[in-house]
């Protein structure tokens, strides 16, 4: 059994976006979640590819996880897992890959531990040949879900204790271990172990960094700035739609106002 391991977030750290997207965008084609809602989470996503996390916004997404699954068989999301896999995999970026490469010929554990459902980040384990991987399980009765939570939520915090009871189980040395994530929601889990890397990180987590002199890493800074490249122009476009859009009404208006002007004229001329 491996002395140490390596812990790796998934969302933003080893793959670009968010692996709880591609898991709603299963669940629309099984026809588990409404359109509306893939919609408002894929702009969801969009701002978590720019701009990470937030509490708020992660304990939200865990409460529609929850809601979504309540009252559904355990093994519907069992048979999801291979196509969430298949579209998550190639987002798995090749410096992600190497860096987990590395660890697993050092002789490292390599776990991935990420607050989306277990039941697909433990598959992207397995399909990455790793040793596990650990995320938010929810609670199941008699085969269906109940739509609680059957531990911590795998997150902040929660993600730490998740490690810790690993930590308990195999015996890993934590200051000979690793960990790698983006969000500051992640300290925590950061701070357990002795060589911290933080990876595309937030600009909190680069604040932390920085400040305790820790590796950083950026796999993705040229994609971040397409997309808020991308982003602005949208905003410009939108900008400049609504500016033509008002201008045309305001020309309609002004066009209007001219022949209701001139027609009293033409009228006392034709008496």
């Amino acid at each position: 059994m491996a002395s140490a391991a390596a812990f790796f977030d998934l969302d933003r750290t080893l793959m670009t976006g968010s692996s709880a997207y591609y898991f709603g965008k299963a669940c629309y084609r099984e026809g588990l979640l409404p359109l509306p809602r893939l919609l408002a989470d894929g702009a969801s996503g969009v701002r978590f590819r720019l701009f990470g996390a937030s509490d708020e916004r992660s304990e939200a997404l865990r409460d529609r996880i929850l809601a979504s699954v309540a009252g559904h068989e355990a093994e519907t999301f069992h048979r999801l897992a291979p196509q969430v896999i298949e579209e998550i995999l190639p987002r798995i970026t090749p410096q992600a890959q190497a860096l987990l490469d590395m660890h697993t010929e050092a002789g490292r554990a390599v776990w991935i531990i990420s607050a989306s459902p277990v039941e697909i980040v433990a598959e992207i384990a397995r399909a990455l040949d790793l040793d596990g991987g650990l995320g938010t399980e929810s609670e199941i009765a008699d085969g269906v879900y109940t739509g609680e939570l059957a531990g911590p939520f795998c997150y902040g915090e929660g993600k730490a204790e998740v490690i810790r009871r690993l930590v308990a189980e195999r015996g890993y040395d934590l200051q000979s271990s690793y960990a790698y994530s983006d969000s500051a929601s992640d300290l925590p889990m950061m701070h357990l172990v002795g060589n911290p890397v933080a990876v595309n990180p937030d600009r909190p987590m680069l604040a932390v960094a920085h400040a305790r002199g820790w590796p950083v890493v950026e796999f993705n800074r040229q994609s971040k700035r397409v997309l808020r490249l991308a982003s602005a122009a949208a905003a410009s476009t939108a900008t400049a739609g609504a500016g033509y859009a008002i201008g045309r009404r305001q020309g309609r208006r002004r066009a209007q106002a001219q022949r209701l002007a001139a027609q009293p004229v033409r009228l006392l001329r034709g008496g």
